[in-house]
């Protein structure tokens, strides 16, 4: 079984390669606000983020909320070369836990790439310095390399894909973060999170070892992590998804990346006789299953911690095991609409899909005269650790512009539409200023919210046809700014 690399490669990435005379060094990401380069959290904040190991994500991620009323396609995930499976083993992941006892880390690219891929500044890094790694950490075997570390001194959970040890070096080809706290999944503006095909992290809904080893026998308590091969999968993606396999335009199936399947409340659990998919079925029947990534060959992979023990087949190969995952598969459906969902506190809710849409991501270039310069060292570089533009210590104001499109979500079910409403609000540090404008083809203005200082906003109809865009960020005068904002439908 071998997963697709998991991120879509633009010509915007060549446009963005004059940040890769960078590198990312990990600060702590909860305040976007904070203007140092090295942030250690205080001891009740690392108090606080450590249920976030075991619990991860706030109490209304889709990942611990249970749909109420599901409707479900009549679509079968058909069969394909291997069985069903259980994984624990080369293409699942290590969660790791680590704190701010332990020591930094630099990863360095992968021999093949010319840098480690930041999948949220779209471009390559020379490194990526992580500022506490885990002593323990050994990386999936197989060839997706996976690895989640949760640094519970920063709230930040680390993603990597094809992480590996060479000649005592640390190697990646992606990197990604989210925060422990945050929903467990994308948003529009910050739309990779981890090294999952989706955009999330590969820990998100696994079997974690604490829960396979819990006493509690009746079900895990969120949705599991489930990968289809291309027979099962659909193009594409949906919501909550923010990204898609790389490949996933040859994929045959009717089920998308992102897509919540379940077992009907009616599937007959009696059939199933081996005790660790009793309570697989429990929960695939109240929470059920996202598929977060595409496979080889294997009808469906649902994933569990490496290390966990979870192995179906530690006694030699498990025949009866085998037939009840294919009897999972056979009743196993793709959710299509659901009445509402009830959250980890037994709160009812529908999930919110207005997020933010603007992001602060390169290329970005100093304006002088009519020149735009992108490899003036004037040039303020976004941070996606602060998901903002920093500009360091200044005399005099620094104007700089990004002309592309790719400040704007480019996520499917969340690029605006005309007609729609759209509020648009500064938020800076230190002076700094936001301003948007937007051009039809011909590049007459249709919108200009000129020049915002924090906390101001700009309210307007978001045109119809082509367009084109400028973001402008100004630095403010003295010790150094930050410029970001967010852009939101009104409702």
């Amino acid at each position: 079984m071998k997963a697709s690399m998991k991120v879509y490669f633009t010509a915007h990435y060549l446009l963005s390669a004059a940040f890769a005379l960078l590198s990312i060094k990990a600060i702590a990401a909860i305040d976007p606000n904070t203007t140092g380069l090295s942030i250690e959290a205080t001891s009740s904040a690392k108090t606080s983020n450590t249920q976030f190991y075991t619990e991860p994500f706030r109490k209304n991620s889709l990942w611990k909320s249970r749909p109420i009323s599901p409707t479900f396609s009549n679509f079968v995930i058909p069969l394909a070369k291997f069985n069903p499976l259980i994984d624990s083993g080369n293409y699942s992941s290590g969660c790791f836990y680590v704190d701010d006892k332990s020591g930094p880390m630099i990863i360095k690219p992968s021999p093949d790439q010319k840098g480690v891929y930041d999948a949220d500044a779209e471009t390559f890094q020379p490194q990526i310095e992580i500022p506490h790694w885990p002593a323990n950490l050994e990386a999936a075997a197989g060839t997706d390399g996976h690895a989640d570390v949760y640094d519970v001194s920063s709230g930040v959970i680390h993603s990597f894909w094809k992480l590996k040890k060479i000649n005592g070096l640390w190697t990646a080809n992606l990197y990604a973060w989210s925060p422990m706290n945050g929903s467990g999944w994308a948003d529009p503006a910050h739309y990779y999170h981890g090294a999952r095909a989706v955009g999330v992290g590969a820990c998100p809904g696994m079997i974690r070892k604490h829960e396979f080893l819990s006493t509690d026998t009746s079900l895990y308590p969120h949705a599991l992590a489930m990968s289809l091969d291309k027979t099962g999968a659909a193009p594409g993606y949906v919501f909550p998804a923010t990204s898609a396999d790389r490949l996933s335009s040859i994929n045959t199936g009717q089920i998308p990346e992102g897509a919540l399947v379940m077992l009907p409340t009616d599937f007959d659990t009696s059939k199933i006789k081996t005790p660790e998919l009793i309570k697989i079925v429990n929960t695939l029947k109240i929470y059920g299953a996202y598929v977060v990534d595409g496979n080889y060959g294997t009808p469906f992979v649902i994933y569990a911690e490496a290390g966990s023990g979870l192995n179906l087949h530690k006694n030699g190969y498990n025949i009866k095991a085998a037939n009840e995952l294919h009897l999972i598969r056979q009743s196993l459906r793709m959710v299509t609409n659901v009445k509402y969902w009830i959250d980890a506190n037994g709160t009812p809710f529908v999930p919110e899909k207005n997020l933010n849409v603007l992001s602060m991501r390169g290329p970005w270039g100093v304006i002088k005269g009519k020149g735009w310069y992108k490899t003036d060292p004037a040039v303020g570089q976004f941070d996606t650790w602060k998901q903002a533009v920093v500009f360091g210590p200044t005399t005099s104001p620094i104007v700089q512009s990004n002309p592309t499109n790719r400040f704007i979500s480019q996520v499917t079910w969340a690029k605006p539409n005309s007609g729609q409403r759209y509020k648009l609000t500064a938020r800076t540090t230190g002076g700094g200023k936001l301003r948007l404008i937007i051009y039809d083809q011909n590049w007459n203005k249709r919108v200009d919210t000129y020049d915002l200082i924090n906390g101001q906003s700009v309210t307007f109809n978001w045109p119809a046809g082509d367009l084109k865009f400028d973001l402008f960020a100004t630095s403010g005068i003295g010790k150094g700014s930050t410029v970001s904002g967010t852009l939101l439908r009104v409702k």
